[in-house]
């Protein structure tokens, strides 16, 4: 497939890297010389410079031959317009854009994007995504990471053992395999000194471990339980950041029954508009949350939950802190750069929010090729976990899980089957239209394709 990516930045060169891997031909363009460079030099890939919303840009980077184009620059409207002219003048099948201010979002405008007006077929918005996910966190106190999978059925947790009071830890994945229906949970991958990684059978969990496990929904406090985690819903609840996030969070928090909800917002214009926008139901601040004295009014010591959500990781990470020593029982903070993600855990901020691996996630679930439903990219940009569907005549069908040969690296840790959820064994045999949840290594992931695809002769009929 041929792709053109938009935007050099950390989004647009992650995808460019992973599909680039699974031997796309991907063409990188980015206005900025350094950029370009950097994922010419870096990935096999094409890196070019221009402005992507540029024809002749286009032209030169293949437009005419392109399958897919994805739009990431930070300007929205560049965006558009690229997706606008791929579609216009060169035909381009698919067209993928990152859109960003609340304005061009509402349902009210929607027409917009219609083929014969703005033609983009998928529209990507972070911060809405975002903010949903912070929202399932804070509704899951002891999960730092939660994903909803199978249509709400099934969640994907990733859970700290904190200590070796932590009741899974010392056992090995196999072990806790053989117990999944008791335990009711199949851990599927696991975060250790900032890598996450798929385990092998024989791979024990240790102290100190992100296990990231499949569950029912059903099943969630009992889950939590067993690893030690019993904390309480968060009734007190304080947002640093009245930008996009932070305001789309406030939103949908309002309507829920908390006890108090506060917004520190740095700019006088912006917390003015903030407050307007939520009403006399919720506090804004404004101010500098770094500062003792503001965080002080905002009362971040009683706090259940603080959320840095600015847009600045310092100002995320170092206001996490402070409101972690004044006694905030946990914090939840937004991080961009990944160089940051190894050493925010010894800083006692509690969970780590990475708009771009959100982003990258909702972008890949859109090129995968076969049946693949959802996929979320987990922390390190190596591992990701998907949802599929098992196609007729492809070979996941062809034989019972512990004959088909599932790559290294690969870990199914639910079967979905109509109604019913099934933890699979080396003796489960899938039936087409099947659902399964599975963790996969980058290194394992066109094995995995493969395995899901139907065979060239089908797919081609």
């Amino acid at each position: 497939m041929k792709i053109i990516i938009c935007g050099a930045g950390q989004v647009g060169t992650t995808i460019a890297r992973h599909l680039a891997h699974e031997g796309n031909d991907v063409t990188v363009i980015d206005a900025s010389h350094e950029a370009a460079r950097r994922a010419d030099e870096s990935h096999d890939i094409r890196g070019m410079v221009g402005f992507a919303s540029h024809p002749g840009t286009l032209r030169e980077a293949g437009a005419k031959d392109a399958d897919l184009l994805i739009a990431v620059t930070r300007s929205d409207e560049v965006n558009m317009v690229a997706c606008q002219v791929a579609h216009s003048l060169f035909k381009v099948k698919r067209r993928i854009a990152r859109l960003r201010h609340h304005g061009y979002l509402e349902s009210i405008w929607s027409g917009l994007y219609a083929d014969d007006q703005m033609p983009v077929d998928v529209i990507i918005s972070p911060e809405v995504e975002v903010a949903a996910g912070i929202a399932r966190r804070l509704r899951t106190p002891g999960a730092f990471d939660m994903v909803t999978l199978a249509g709400g059925r099934l969640q994907l947790l990733g859970i700290q053992c904190e200590s070796a009071a932590c009741t899974p830890v010392g056992t090995t994945i196999a072990a806790l395999r053989q117990k999944a229906a008791e335990h009711g949970f199949v851990a599927v991958a696991l975060s250790r000194q900032g890598t996450t990684f798929v385990p092998r059978p024989e791979d024990r969990i240790e102290a100190g471990d992100g296990v990231y496990v499949v569950t029912p929904s059903d099943q969630i406090e009992r889950v939590l339980a067993a690893f030690g985690h019993r904390e309480r819903l968060a009734r007190r609840i304080v947002i640093v950041g009245g930008g996009n996030i932070g305001l789309q969070l406030a939103l949908t928090l309002s309507q829920e029954n908390l006890i108090s909800l506060k917004v520190i917002e740095h700019s006088p214009q912006r917390a003015e508009m903030v407050a307007q926008t939520l009403g006399a139901s919720v506090v804004v601040l404004q101010g500098d949350a770094l500062e003792r004295e503001m965080l002080e009014e905002a009362n971040t010591g009683a706090a259940d939950t603080l959320v840095a959500v600015t847009n600045d990781d310092e100002t995320n990470i170092f206001t996490s802190v402070l409101a972690r020593r004044a006694g905030c029982a946990r914090v939840i903070t937004l991080v961009n750069k990944s160089s940051y993600t190894p050493v925010v855990g010894s800083l006692g901020i509690d969970t780590v929010v990475s708009p771009s691996s959100i982003t990258i996630s909702s972008i890949l679930r859109h090129v995968r090729k076969g049946a693949i439903a959802q996929v979320y990219q987990l922390p390190g940009d190596e591992t990701e976990v998907v949802e599929a569907r098992a196609l007729a005549g492809s070979r996941l069908v062809s034989a019972p899980l512990g004959r088909i040969g599932l790559p290294e690296g690969m870990l199914i840790g639910a079967v979905i089957r109509g109604e019913e959820i099934i933890t699979p064994d080396a003796t489960t045999q899938l039936q087409p239209g099947d659902s399964v949840v599975a963790a996969i290594a980058g290194t394992a992931l066109k094995q995995a394709e493969a395995l899901l695809a139907l065979p060239e002769a089908d797919a081609h009929a």
